[in-house]
């Protein structure tokens, strides 16, 4: 297949840098033969072999029901089918710091959300990522939530936001109904101010890690311009 006919690739996935991102990313660097001392490496060959130590929720990552459900899926047992295809976007970029995305706002929107969609929710939020105000973002009302769940029956939802959840709850009331109905969350996307039309492919594809519930991961839409 001559991917270009897809559409403009767009990166959707933040860039991480080693000691400079808020939650943990270590790399350690050996060469070849400290790990594998089977295998021979020339004293001036660069063969190198790295161990990465990171948290489950770095950057651009993907969260599964297992998150908050401890008999829902994790990283290698969600359905990759609910992460590759179409996908809605809908333009909440004017909303500020804790005001509420609401159902009627979604409804209102005149973006059409059909089943099986995955759903990315514009914030611009991304414009303020590792800063002061990186957390100071809107959140996904409780009704329009369930909203999107069992009347619209989305499959993954994702936001350029660090989150979507109803501020000062201890209960996650978001993520909980997300989950319950099997769908995944995508926090902290990137470039979706890029994308020229409200309806494009995407392609996201996590770790296949048993017992994971989230991960850094890498997102790609193609721009159908």
């Amino acid at each position: 297949m001559n991917i270009s006919k897809l559409g403009r690739i767009v990166e959707l996935s933040h860039r991480l840098v080693p000691g400079e991102e808020e939650f943990k990313l270590e790399i350690e660097t050996f060469n070849a033969e400290k790990i594998t001392p089977w295998i021979q490496r020339r004293s001036d060959l660069w063969y190198i072999i790295q161990d990465v130590k990171m948290s489950s929720h770095l950057g651009t990552h993907i969260e599964f029901p297992y998150h908050h459900l401890k008999s829902g899926k994790s990283a290698a047992d969600y359905p990759v089918e609910r992460l590759i295809g179409e996908t809605v976007m809908l333009d909440f970029s004017h909303k500020k710091k804790d005001e509420e995305i609401t159902r009627a706002e979604i409804e209102s929107s005149g973006v059409d959300i059909h089943a099986g969609d995955r759903l990315f929710v514009r914030t611009d939020m991304d414009k303020l990522w590792k800063t002061e105000k990186g957390h100071a973002r809107p959140c996904l009302s409780i009704d329009a939530t369930r909203y999107l769940v069992e009347e619209c029956a989305i499959h993954c939802i994702g936001t350029d936001a660090t989150g979507l959840e109803v501020r000062g709850r201890d209960d996650q009331p978001v993520h909980q109904l997300l989950f319950s109905h099997d769908v995944a969350v995508v926090e902290s996307l990137t470039n979706l101010d890029k994308m020229t039309t409200n309806r494009f492919l995407t392609v996201i594809l996590p770790l296949m890690i048993a017992g994971l519930d989230s991960c850094p991961v890498r997102v790609v839409a193609f721009d159908r311009e």
